[in-house]
């Protein structure tokens, strides 16, 4: 169900695009208006504009639709898990280990665990 919903989710959307880039915009009418071309229109000087602009809003309304029906349908399924419910402990083969003759660094006796925060009261120097 959800795999048709979302192929028709995704047909609307291409075809709102192109119907969208097909329309000619508010300020094509003033040169419709001195007779530049109006009369070689397939549905005359003012019903393309009706007849895209009422196939855009059912293109609009069906892809909202299906957006909702998306949404609804992925928020309630239970079959998943999320991935931070899942959890997996690491084997010791998993971990990475030295080439052998080779020993581990540890790090200097007196580094601090911890670099110093850094503080608001400027160092003078010299006292």
């Amino acid at each position: 169900m959800v795999t048709i919903i979302l192929v028709v989710h995704i047909l609307i959307a291409i075809a709102l695009v192109v119907l969208v880039l097909v329309q000619q915009g508010k300020g094509a009418d003033i040169g419709a208006a001195f007779g530049s071309g109006a009369s070689q229109t397939v549905f005359g000087s003012r019903g393309a504009g009706s007849f895209l602009t009422h196939i855009t809003a059912v293109l609009a309304a069906g892809f909202f639709i299906t957006s909702l029906s998306l949404a609804y349908i992925s928020g309630n399924r239970t079959d998943g898990k999320s991935v931070t419910a899942i959890s997996a402990p690491a084997k010791s083969s998993d971990l990475p280990t030295l080439p052998s003759g080779m020993t581990p660094i540890a790090p200097p006796a007196n580094a601090p665990a911890q670099p110093a925060a850094p503080s608001d009261v400027p160092i003078v120097p010299g006292k």
